[in-house]
């Protein structure tokens, strides 16, 4: 369940601005960011963040912990002021009117909020007189989010005993509780275990499109990057290195790739395909060969260089570039040495 596309309007790092906006087109950004830089004692949090989400998407800020995800959030929410640099979150300046920004958005961060010794209904009832809902309004509300994300046949449990998973979806419920038009989520998958997290992600895919709520979402979890967000932005050490879709990260930040299959695929095969000048590397597996190739390359050449030296090509495909492969190449250019991934699978963050 892949959401639709998004109308937008995205800024490239650097403080370049994205497309015009023409007026009464395009729905003004949920989230502006010009120049957002946090310093703390000894150390830049945030260094020149640039940046606009669209309205109804899902955006993902992805980074190692400490790239400046959380420290983001704090600053768009008002609870922390930025060294310079300005936002605009719903149309308001979180440094001015906080408490009208922190009233139209939903927030989970590290702790899910809840209280253990209440059951699910008080859970969301309490949180309900917090935002001054009316009691009926409060009852309907706490039902329809309830049944959304499957927990309504234990809504007179305490949740002290619950699963973690469990718990984590009546925070999400709860963030939304007061029918916020942005939600913000830190990492709402970490510390879950695989099938609890993607039960997760497919209950908050569903949410955010029937609650019609822009999601921003912080996590270095790739596939659950990939699998949820309308765009992402890619940050390390407080600077944002890139913003699009998932797909047009892998695309603009990695080399064109062909996967070979067919017989004769020997390593002199190999080491002869490396030393070519359109060939920036080369892997060999069960039947196939896996070529990054320069930028410019052609592939005829290549194939019939191949068949000179005996090789029974079979197929040629191209492989599309997925977001880890853009992230970690981005990761690489800009540091000069790899690092470790974020993460490319699901399960636990660490």
């Amino acid at each position: 369940m892949k959401r639709g596309t998004v109308q937008r309007l995205v800024a490239v790092p650097g403080g370049r601005d994205g497309p015009s906006q023409k007026p009464g087109t395009v729905t003004p950004p949920a989230i502006v960011a010009r120049g957002l830089t946090r310093d703390f004692p000894g150390v830049r949090a945030l260094d020149d963040l640039t940046l606009e989400v669209p309205r109804g998407a899902i955006f993902g800020f992805l980074g190692r912990n400490g790239a400046g995800k959380t420290t983001t959030i704090r600053l768009l929410l008002g609870l922390i002021e930025p060294t310079k640099g300005e936002a605009l979150v719903l149309g308001h300046d979180p440094v001015r009117v906080s408490a009208a920004v922190r009233k139209r958005c939903g927030v989970l961060l590290e702790h899910a909020g809840l209280v253990d010794r209440l059951t699910a209904t008080d859970n969301l009832d309490l949180y309900g007189r917090i935002w001054r809902m009316r009691r009926d309004m409060r009852a309907r509300r706490t039902e329809e989010l309830l049944r959304r994300v499957g927990l309504w046949d234990r809504r007179d449990d305490r949740v002290r005993n619950w699963s973690r998973g469990m718990k984590q979806k009546l925070a999400i419920a709860r963030a939304l509780m007061h029918r916020p038009s942005l939600i913000f989520l830190d990492e709402p998958t970490a510390g879950l275990d695989p099938v609890s997290a993607a039960e997760l992600r497919e209950d908050l895919l569903r949410l955010a499109s029937r609650e019609r709520v822009t999601v921003f979402l912080t996590t270095h979890n790739l596939a659950e990057a990939e699998r949820l967000c309308d765009l992402v932005g890619v940050v390390r050490e407080g600077r944002l290195l890139s913003v699009g879709s998932p797909a047009e990260i892998g695309a603009r930040h990695t080399r064109p790739r062909l996967r070979i299959k067919g017989g004769g695929l020997t390593e002199n095969v190999v080491e002869l395909l490396r030393a070519r000048q359109e060939v920036d590397a080369v892997e060999i597996g069960n039947g196939h060969l896996l070529v990054s190739l320069a930028q410019g390359a052609r592939v005829p050449p290549l194939v019939s260089f191949l068949v000179r030296l005996g090789v029974q090509v079979e197929e040629v495909t191209r492989v599309g570039n997925t977001l880890e492969d853009g992230v970690l190449s981005l990761f690489h250019d800009e540091g000069g040495t790899p690092v470790p991934p974020l993460r490319a699978a699901g399960g636990s963050d660490a």
